[in-house]
């Protein structure tokens, strides 16, 4: 069951009882909203970054692109078509996180067109999760508890996208 908005706020208030490292609050979304305007400010730059990184650590991952299949790794970086993916990626989490949780009528549309249309397995958005926080120390200055709370932000959003994939039927 996905649990999203009012829900999810009553459950976390509950579960933070019993181990206030692993439930998504607001706090977490301010925390990584705090690094979020110099994100804005370079979304090719910081797109482009993670996405390179996607490709070259996971290198399975560039197949599922199929614009950027014939690039070879040493084009990755500052490839302007994958910098302007990179930038759509951006900007959609920017959507999700702004949303503080009330993300359904972000995530359903998304999680349709990358089950039916893209058919990307959900383990690639773990990758890419995992990147993005790498990105973000290391860019944007995001420190550890921003750290850990961009992971309970994407791991939340990544819950529900496997709750909208399930009931799709799409077993990715």
């Amino acid at each position: 069951m996905c649990i999203s908005g009012t829900a999810r706020k009553n459950l976390n208030k509950l579960l933070s009882l019993a181990d206030n490292n692993t439930v998504l609050t607001m706090s977490d979304f301010d925390l990584v909203l705090k690094c979020w305007g110099k994100v804005e400010s370079d979304y090719p730059g910081y797109g482009g970054e993670i996405l390179t990184r996607l490709f070259s650590e996971h290198p399975d991952t560039q197949k599922l692109f199929p614009k950027f299949v014939a690039i070879p790794q040493s084009s990755l970086a500052g490839n302007k078509d994958v910098a302007a993916h990179g930038t759509t990626v951006l900007k959609k989490l920017a959507d999700l996180v702004k949303a503080k949780g009330q993300h359904a009528d972000i995530l359903k549309p998304m999680a349709t067109s990358h089950a039916n249309i893209h058919k990307i397995p959900l383990n690639n958005f773990k990758l890419i999760s995992e990147i993005i926080v790498q990105v973000f120390k290391e860019k944007a200055g995001l420190d550890a508890a921003g750290q850990d709370a961009l992971r309970r932000v994407l791991a939340a959003v990544i819950n529900d996208l496997d709750c909208y994939y399930k009931e799709l039927g799409f077993a990715g």
